[in-house]
């Protein structure tokens, strides 16, 4: 087949890439070689680009150029939709420019495949676990609850658990599957959430079958080091590099769902091919939730460096407690099966981590961008 992968150069597009390649399907990239997660010299410093350059029909451009568009659509089928603004963070104060990258990119394309001639037969759009907000909570009293976002007076206090009204037994985390509330916290979650609904909405009225993957937190090998708004994995490995303290935000106690780049490849590689996946939206996790803290002492422990692990209770406004993904769906309809457990991957991350230049990084300066904005407390 021939497939478009906007934002091709980066983490999941590249391996995307790469993989459709082994098996022989021609790929079109079109990214901007965006400074914050490849560097000024994309050529020099960016392994993602380096890897799959010379092998794709590679255009620099972006989604928010309707040109770029019709010259990246062209012949092709299938196009696999990741070029987007992905800082939870950030979002909250680079409001205009999330949503012109991911909604309005988003709408460009589906405009030019509603009006022209075309060739394309199915659209597979990077979803987020962000668009759920806080995970699912199951309540003595009350049963399934999805519980809002919470209150800057409680975490103040330290007090960082989710509550519901109504419910006085703690709230037990259960695991979030795709009928689960959507109530996302951020901005670029409500970005992510625009972007699948029109996806999920247009495309069957035009003849093309979309397909949706609510990502977990995708880690690994490959990952961008330089990028302070994403990745806690990255962040953490270039401080603890670096020899400097972590700051623990909250108690430590908040989780994610951590899955591997290669089953993300995986996941989406089977959703291109089957037809089974057509018109279907499935989250791409492992089902199983770990802790910040925990991620913290794994990756001092791999480096077999030591630095302070300083639980602060500092937060960011707009960041979730809990969420992990329930993945049944996806392994009933795409027989998918994540194959890499955390302690596995994280090992395999260090060790390629280990063999990179680290450079000071920019996280520092991101907490202190997001204390002026009055988003990090």
């Amino acid at each position: 087949m021939k497939i478009l992968i906007t934002g091709g150069a980066g983490f999941i597009g590249s391996n995307l890439a790469l993989r459709l390649l082994s098996e022989n399907h021609e790929i079109t990239v079109l990214d901007n070689l965006s400074v914050q997660i490849h560097g000024d010299d994309p050529d020099n410093t960016s392994p993602l680009y380096k890897s799959i350059k010379n092998k794709v029909n590679f255009i620099k451009g972006t989604v928010t150029s309707k040109t770029d568009w019709e010259k990246s659509i062209q012949d092709n089928e299938v196009i696999v939709h990741f070029a987007a603004e992905t800082g939870t963070g950030q979002s909250m104060y680079e409001i205009a420019k999330y949503t012109d990258v991911n909604i309005q990119g988003t709408a460009l394309m589906l405009d030019i495949l509603a009006n022209t001639k075309h060739h394309v037969k199915k659209i597979v759009i990077a979803s987020s676990r962000s668009i759920y907000g806080e995970g699912r909570y199951y309540s003595e009293e009350l049963g399934y609850v999805y519980p809002k976002h919470r209150s800057s007076a409680l975490m103040d206090k330290g007090d960082f658990e989710v509550k519901y009204p109504g419910c006085y037994q703690p709230l037990k985390l259960v695991a979030t599957n795709e009928d689960s509330k959507i109530h996302p916290s951020s901005v670029y979650g409500i970005t992510k959430q625009n972007q699948e609904q029109m996806i999920m909405t247009v495309c069957p009225t035009i003849g093309i079958a979309p397909v949706a993957f609510r990502y977990q937190n995708v880690y690994g090998p490959g990952q961008s080091l330089t990028n302070p708004y994403t990745g806690i994995l990255s962040i953490f490995s270039t401080l603890i590099k670096n020899g400097k303290a972590i700051n623990i935000f909250e108690d430590g106690l908040e989780s994610r769902d951590f899955v591997f780049i290669d089953d993300v490849v995986n996941a989406t590689y089977l959703g291109i091919i089957k037809e089974e996946a057509n018109n279907e939206i499935f989250n791409v996790g492992t089902g199983v939730a770990i802790d910040v803290l925990t991620v913290a002492k794994t990756l001092v422990e791999k480096y077999n460096i030591t630095v302070p692990l300083n639980v602060t209770g500092n937060y960011r406004l707009g960041d979730i407690r809990h969420n992990y993904a329930d993945i049944d769906k996806i392994g009933k309809i795409l027989e998918f099966k994540p194959k890499v457990n955390f302690g596995y991957g994280i090992g395999k991350f260090a060790e390629w981590v280990n063999g990179q230049e680290i450079s000071a990084g920019k996280y520092e300066d991101s907490l202190a961008e997001m204390k002026q904005k009055g988003l990090f407390k």
